[in-house]
This record gives structure tokens, C-alpha cells and sequence, in this order.
């Protein structure tokens, strides 16, 4: 696909076993790249209106196993996994350090792959996530919310090998104990105002664990990156853009 347009270049990445369809914006500009994870069951077509909008850096996403472009893998794997599977990745694209930003299950991940790779994260940003996937309060009844619904979004994606082998690899998760040790990492923390789905008092407890960490919460609901996207896009690049002395001052 071209590389104009708002369009990324799609590619498959064979990676211990997995095939993973990944698709890049602005590939090769300057500047440090973003990577985004993207929720339970979305795909790159999800998550495209978003990332279109992320100016000024290559931004890169991925559909997970058994959902959108990816074949369902083979056997089941853990967050530990796949954190390893991405920053594999991200070494074969040339990137010695990326941000990098999760929504929801994604945010999720995005912890695993910060608190395992600390050196290779420049910043983070966590959308509608926790730091503990079986905390009381979380309601995945209600990702059906107004904002889904107005929208016309369809998700998700995923065949139900897919969605059970994502489930299973964050069955009992929780990066609690480790969010600490990412105080030398600047994180932004997004929460939506009416999220059913995870209510923002889990991105409170984010903020409080990580030192410097920085949260707001945002109009919309669980969906608020894909319902606000000019304007979830226009505040992840200005985090990501602000110089580092700005940022330990906030």
C-alpha cells in the first residue's frame, strides 16, 4: 500500500512461529518511531483513523494472532511472549528505542513490553487500561458503550482462537509490583470521563505507582482514542514531542 495518503505499508514479520501482519506510517521519518497496541479483538483498520493523525514520526501497529490480517497461532502465548515478539520487530525495522503507546488490552501490554525492556522505551502513553487485567471494578460487559455505538465501529475483529489465546495471555496479569521501576520513563496516562469498561480510578493507580507519571482523563467513554481521534492524536504528539525538561517540570 502506498505510503501517501493517511495509507500505511502493510508487511508480513514471521517471528518465533507467529505470523504477524503490521502495517507503518511514514515509514522511515525522522525521529523517534511510535508503536501502538491496540485493544482485545482490533485490528489495523481500527486503529488507522487514530494513527493517521500521530504527525511527524513513523508510527507502527500490528494486528495481533487470529485477528484481522494475522493467522491464528498455533499454540497459546503469554505477554512475556509477545513483548519479546515485538521488540524482535522492532530491531528488524532499525529501531534502536521507540515510544510507545497501548489502549486497553494493548495498554496492558504496552506495561509488559515497558517493565521487560526499559532501555528501549523512550515514552509512554496508556489509553483506557490497568496495571492489573483481574481487578474489581474492570466492566467488559460494557464495551458496547454510547460512544461504540454512535460510532459505528466494528469490533471485534479477532476468530474465537483469537480472541481465547489473547484472553489467556493476560489471564491473571498484573504489572503492579514492577510500575515503579519505569519512574525514569515519562508516561502520559489517558482516561475516559464516562469509560464503563475501565473506570479511571485504574489509570489513577497507574499514575501513583509510576513516579512523574502524568494523567488526564478525556471527554468520551472506553473508546475514546477511535471516537476523539483528532484530538487523542494532537495530545499524544504534543507529549510525545515536548522536550524533556518541560515534561520533568509538569
Amino acid at each position: 500500500m502506498s505510503k501517501i495518503s493517511g495509507r500505511p505499508t502493510l508487511s508480513m514479520q514471521h517471528v518465533y512461529g507467529m505470523h504477524l501482519r503490521v502495517a507503518r506510517w511514514r515509514e522511515g521519518a525522522p525521529g523517534t518511531p511510535l508503536l501502538f497496541l491496540n485493544g482485545i479483538g482490533a485490528d489495523i483498520a481500527a486503529a488507522a483513523p487514530l494513527l493517521a493523525q500521530v504527525a511527524g514520526r513513523e508510527v507502527w501497529t500490528l494486528d495481533m494472532p487470529g485477528v484481522g490480517g494475522s493467522p491464528d497461532a498455533l499454540l497459546p502465548y503469554g505477554a512475556p511472549t509477545m513483548a519479546a515478539i515485538l521488540i524482535e520487530i522492532a530491531d528488524r525495522f532499525g529501531h534502536a528505542r521507540i515510544d510507545l503507546a497501548g489502549f486497553s488490552w494493548g495498554g496492558a501490554l504496552a506495561q509488559q513490553v515497558a517493565v521487560q525492556f526499559p532501555a528501549r522505551i523512550r515514552r509512554l502513553v496508556l489509553m483506557a487500561t490497568t496495571p492489573t487485567v483481574a481487578a474489581p471494578g474492570i466492566g467488559w460487559a460494557a464495551l458496547l458503550d454510547d460512544d461504540m455505538l454512535a460510532s459505528g465501529l466494528k469490533l471485534p475483529t479477532a476468530t474465537p482462537l483469537g480472541l481465547a489465546y489473547q484472553t489467556m495471555a493476560m489471564a491473571g496479569w498484573t504489572s503492579a509490583a514492577m510500575l515503579p521501576n519505569l519512574k525514569n520513563i515519562p508516561t502520559l496516562v489517558l482516561m475516559g470521563e464516562r469509560d464503563g469498561v475501565v473506570p479511571a480510578c485504574h489509570g489513577e493507580t497507574i499514575a501513583q505507582l509510576i513516579d512523574g507519571a502524568r494523567i488526564e482523563v478525556v471527554p468520551g467513554s472506553h473508546l475514546f482514542p477511535f471516537t476523539h481521534a483528532a484530538t487523542v492524536a494532537a495530545r499524544i504528539s504534543a507529549f510525545l514531542d515536548q522536550p524533556a525538561a518541560e515534561q520533568a517540570a509538569a
